[in-house]
């Protein structure tokens, strides 16, 4: 019993020591989170934002276009001036990023609607042909009864004469009569040849008409060919395919439908240089300029970093889909070449604004204000200590007077704050003038 009393005093002890020992490292780890150090060096001034490489050149792959053409003639530029092309669906198409060649198969459109068109077309085509055939038929039997009718009656008009020239030793009224008779065979000879030359001008321009409406169809079953022949589309150059975005940032690919507007299918990025587009907030855009340095991470390649200089900034702004406020276009070139970078990753852009040399910088989340606008710290060895401001940053901002660094602080105000001497009431005049100065700037 003693003994068993002894055991469940040590275990106890021990129990006691062990919640003491952990309480006090707890209390170490609570202040570490509650503390923080003021540091000095190179402070950068950043815009932050994420965007995605695209290509600063790229070859178009287009569908085809239909080339309007006038109505006449029998060539195949010729007639055919009525056909419009409409949207065309991609039915197949290669997978993004797939390397090709010139002449390598891209995507094919949809030829159904064209198809049928050109089955009627090259039927409209045999009707007007076999037309024309039995007009020149019809026109030939027919010249020819009107010719052997105009050669009959001239033998008429042969033999009237001939009458009449034997009637001159005849009574007058003989002589008479021959003449009428002759009269009446010129004058029916006369109607025949205007009849025969009506009905050969009328042939001929009816056979005309056959012949254009014959030469504008075989125009359009000819454009109609060449343009199902192009409803496959190829690679123009070498390279790599990149599927096409609308306008909604949609990607181009099988079902989608291709406005004769805007024909491009995919594209083929200069893959030799590389732009990293992103999109900068209208708060934020000010600070940003041409020429300016950035610092740029890959998300496919984390362990990598590139460098690259601002070459265009948006003048306009637009608001982005699932977005309220304006953002302005800001492109980034890439220094130097990276064979495994490719359109469409996803990239981290810092833009450097500004670089400050060997200065005093903490967490922003260490400042405090009050209804007067006077910043001020919380130090660990208790002082309420007024500082004057300087640049920020997204994380830091830089002290230009009032701590030290080395000068540990707290990240948030503390529980007994109103127990802290108020230090630095010398910078507060200078705190006041320079907040005067930013309203005045504020109200211009």
């Amino acid at each position: 019993m003693k003994r068993t009393l002894i055991i469940s005093g040590i275990i106890v002890v021990i129990t006691i020591i062990a919640l003491v020992i952990f309480n006090k490292v707890t209390s170490r780890s609570d202040d570490s989170d509650l503390f923080t150090e003021a540091l000095k060096g190179n402070f950068e001034i950043t815009v932050t934002g994420t965007g995605e490489l695209i290509a600063e050149k790229s070859v178009d792959i287009l569908a085809p276009e239909m080339v309007e053409r006038g109505g006449g003639g029998g060539g195949p530029r010729g007639g055919g001036g009525d056909i419009r092309l409409a949207p065309l669906r991609i039915t197949d198409m290669v997978a993004e990023g797939t390397m090709v060649r010139k002449g390598d198969f891209i995507a094919q459109l949809d030829r159904t609607e064209y198809d049928n068109t050109l089955k009627d077309d090259r039927d409209r085509l045999k009707t007007f042909e076999t037309n024309l055939e039995m007009k020149i038929l019809d026109s030939a039997v027919l010249l020819t009864g009107l010719r052997d009718d105009i050669k009959n009656q001239r033998f008429l008009v042969s033999e009237a004469e001939m009458k009449f020239r034997n009637s001159k030793y005849e009574s007058p009224d003989v002589i008479r009569q021959a003449e009428i008779a002759l009269d009446k065979a010129q004058r029916v000879l006369e109607q025949k040849e205007r009849t025969y030359s009506l009905r050969v001008a009328q042939t001929n321009q009816d056979i005309k008409n056959t012949q254009f409406f014959i030469a504008r169809v075989t125009s359009r079953v000819n454009s109609l060919e060449d343009l199902l022949n192009r409803f496959t589309v190829t690679s123009p150059s070498d390279g790599m395919v990149i599927y096409k975005r609308d306008f909604r940032g949609n990607k181009r690919k099988v079902g989608t439908m291709i406005s004769p507007f805007d024909r491009t299918v995919a594209t083929i990025p200069d893959l030799t240089t590389l732009l990293s587009r992103t999109f900068i907030s209208e708060i934020e855009i000010n600070k940003v300029q041409k020429g300016q340095k950035v610092d740029i991470s890959v998300d496919a390649f984390p362990l990598k970093s590139y460098k690259g200089t601002i070459t265009g900034i948006a003048n306009i702004g637009e608001v982005l889909p699932n977005s309220d406020s304006k953002v302005f276009e800001t492109l980034i070139k890439l220094d130097g070449i990276d064979p495994g970078l490719r359109p469409s990753m996803t990239t981290g852009n810092k833009i450097i604004v500004k670089s400050l040399e060997d200065v005093v910088y903490i967490p922003t989340e260490c400042i405090l204000g009050g209804s007067d606008s006077i910043p001020f710290v919380y130090t660990k060895n208790r002082l309420k200590q007024v500082v004057l401001t300087g640049e920020s940053n997204e994380k830091y901002t830089v002290i230009e007077e009032g701590i030290k660094a080395g000068t540990v602080l707290y990240l948030t105000e503390p529980v007994d704050h109103d127990k802290f001497r108020l230090a630095g009431k010398d910078l507060i005049p200078a705190i006041k003038d320079r907040n005067k100065i930013k309203a005045g700037l504020a109200r211009r």
